[in-house]
């Protein structure tokens, strides 16, 4: 079997690395796959790209410019929304014709358009889509908040300037998409459950097979290591309390940071025992300018391409918060879990169904910050041990490599078995 996983970045962003993670389990089992995207970042042979043209930068700012335009001239959400209006043909790629099984993640920022998905689509090829977020059934935006238009039909799109009355972008790409989905033969996978029900309710699945896979991860690469021995290498104390928090880009106000400062500033008026031991490092784009705003010592470190490195920092601390006000399944909690550390984070998304409430972390109620420092305090007083352990079995029973990849193996075989 041939399977092309098809996304923009090979290792940029949270659904490269899933698809990225997917790809190796994949051939692990003996599936011939490979990954075709539009920013290759290595020599790997397993992962190809399109053809190198100058038009690309310039198709990118052009699909940002309509939405500007729409927008009324702000920048106010313009990367919170896509309407695929470029991109590149890849259906005469030979890794394309070549595949039996066509699979999309994360294509967006001008790399494929609604025709290229048309073509795509119509090339007759088995179809499977993993929703990393929920794009591909919304009108243009990749989290809805608590809009729910897109049950039936997304329209003057909240996430724009006066709801882009002129112009009706969201209704202009949604009527697309109703097109191109319908009477195709499509797959749609959540990376969780909670992404899969949402789907299920969309106006352009009717129809359409819907199924809740979970990302993979290399529990072998993600797994406990020597705190202790990490700690002193770092010139950390070992009887302080380590709190990592990390994202793409720390001020994305969908990741929640203020919400964590908020919970910190609690703490430290609450529980100041506990206070005096706690230091946070802060990981990924942007993390220098926040260091001020956290009444703990904060370690700033840049964004992690390395997962070794990023194994090696999961170890050196106590605690992973994610306090994102809006996500799927992020592979933050999963990484963490599977190197034994416990997790916090708002009931929100897939993240209660990684999360088991005292038993590997703490779920706190929604924005609530100070049931997130309750979450918080909870945790760096419980039984460590026992978290610790819960959290590394989630992981193994959960996301390893081997049930992932056999789950996405069947949908494969059921879909070619309908095609035949």
């Amino acid at each position: 079997m041939r399977v092309l996983l098809i996304n923009t970045s090979e290792r940029t962003g949270g659904a490269a690395i899933a698809c990225n993670r997917l790809m190796e389990a994949l051939r692990k089992q003996g599936v011939k796959a490979k990954m075709l995207v539009r920013d290759k970042q290595t020599d790997r042979l397993s992962v190809v790209s399109i053809k190198a043209d100058w038009k690309l930068p310039v198709k990118f700012l052009w699909e940002r410019l309509v939405i500007f335009l729409a927008n009324r001239l702000s920048r106010r959400n313009l990367f919170q929304v896509d309407i695929a209006n470029v991109g590149t043909d890849i259906t005469r790629m030979r890794d394309f014709q070549q595949a039996d099984v066509i699979h999309l993640h994360w294509v967006n920022q001008g790399f494929l358009s609604m025709k290229n998905i048309e073509r795509i689509v119509r090339s007759g090829k088995p179809i499977v889509i993993t929703m990393h977020d929920q794009w591909y059934f919304t009108g243009i935006c990749h989290y809805s908040a608590d809009c729910q238009q897109y049950r039936e039909l997304c329209w003057r799109c909240p996430l724009l300037a006066g709801g882009d009355a002129l112009i009706d972008l969201a209704r202009r790409v949604f009527q697309q998409k109703q097109r191109i989905y319908s009477g195709a033969r499509i797959t749609f996978v959540g990376c969780s459950q909670w992404i899969a029900r949402l789907a299920e309710t969309s106006a352009l699945t009717r129809g359409q097979r819907v199924v809740s896979i979970p990302n993979a991860i290399n529990m072998e690469l993600f797994r406990p290591l020597d705190k202790a021995a990490l700690r002193a290498e770092r010139g950390i104390a070992s009887e302080g309390k380590l709190i990592l928090f990390g994202a793409q880009r720390i001020t994305d106000e969908r990741k929640g940071f203020q919400q964590l400062v908020e919970a910190c500033k609690l703490i430290e008026t609450q529980a100041t025992g506990l206070a005096k031991l706690i230091e946070i490092v802060v990981v990924g784009g942007d993390s220098a300018k926040v260091e001020n705003l956290i009444p703990f010592k904060v370690h700033p470190v840049s964004y992690v391409k390395d997962p070794e490195e990023m194994v090696r920092l999961y170890n050196t601390v106590d605690l992973y918060v994610t306090p994102s006000l809006q996500d799927n399944l992020p592979n933050t909690i999963v990484e963490a879990m599977a190197c034994g550390i416990p997790c916090v984070g708002f009931n929100v998304g897939g993240i209660p169904e990684m999360i088991d409430h005292k038993r590997n972390g703490y779920v706190a109620s929604y924005r609530n910050a100070n049931d997130f420092a309750r979450g918080i305090e909870w945790a760096l007083q419980a039984d460590y041990e026992s978290l610790s352990t819960a959290a590394r079995q989630k992981a193994l029973d959960t996301y390893s490599e081997e049930a992932v990849a056999k789950k996405y193996m069947d949908v494969y075989a059921s879909n070619l078995k309908v095609k035949s």
